[in-house]
């Protein structure tokens, strides 16, 4: 059964705390500093309902009334405050993947292997046993391709290029923004979690390879 023809296994104030609770956990990874990142967990499909966190929020003081709950076009329905202004940016990954949250980081690693990679468009993870931890994935002989996108303010035609990136690459877990971020997706909150903390590992380790091989 598709995503489209059922709700998401998301039970609205209960997953906005336990979303507080890994933002919270994220922060302390230095993964969130000041206001960077963005989380949105979907409520329902029929009528569309996504909670997503407010624009501006310092995330070591998140809280559950800095969540904004949005109807598919982006317009608030409920809470105080501007949605985060890459709330197209998650609508874009719902209305192409079977997914139940999407989460944005802004760590270092990303941030630095998003301009390194950005020429060739991404880059292959394989060989590693963290692999296991995303969905689907029964071995380390994986070969996980990260795509990366051009960043841009323009947000309506960056989301479209995130549309198009998912339909390129239907089996990637997420994608990075150059010079910006990670996004991914699972199809509940903890699946969500699991993803950036394996993910995020995945890149350090690339990174601080990449260095070391360069000092020596």
């Amino acid at each position: 059964m598709s995503m489209a023809q059922r709700e998401t296994p998301c039970k609205g104030k209960e997953d906005i705390n336990a979303c507080v609770g890994v933002i919270r956990s994220f922060y302390d990874r230095g993964w969130l500093l000041g206001t960077a990142g963005n989380f949105s967990v979907l409520l329902s499909r029929g009528p569309f309902r996504l909670v997503i966190t407010a624009s501006g929020i310092d995330k070591g003081a998140i809280a559950p009334e800095h969540f904004l709950q949005l109807d598919a076009l982006g317009n608030v329905v409920e809470g105080i405050g501007r949605p985060t202004a890459e709330s197209g940016l998650h609508l874009a990954v719902l209305e192409s993947v079977n997914a139940g949250a999407v989460f944005h980081t802004h760590s270092i690693w990303a941030t630095i292997l998003s301009i390194i990679h950005a020429s060739n468009d991404g880059f292959y993870i394989e060989g590693y046993e963290m692999l296991k931890g995303l969905h689907g994935v029964d071995t380390h002989a994986h070969r996980e391709w990260i795509p990366i996108i051009e960043n841009s303010q323009d947000i309506p035609a960056l989301s479209d290029r995130v549309r198009k990136l998912i339909a390129e690459n239907p089996k990637a877990h997420g994608f990075l923004i150059r010079g910006h971020g990670l996004y991914t997706w699972g199809e509940t909150i903890q699946e969500t979690k699991r993803h950036v903390e394996i993910i995020e590992f995945l890149l350090e380790v690339i990174g601080r390879h990449r260095t070391m091989l360069l000092e020596t």
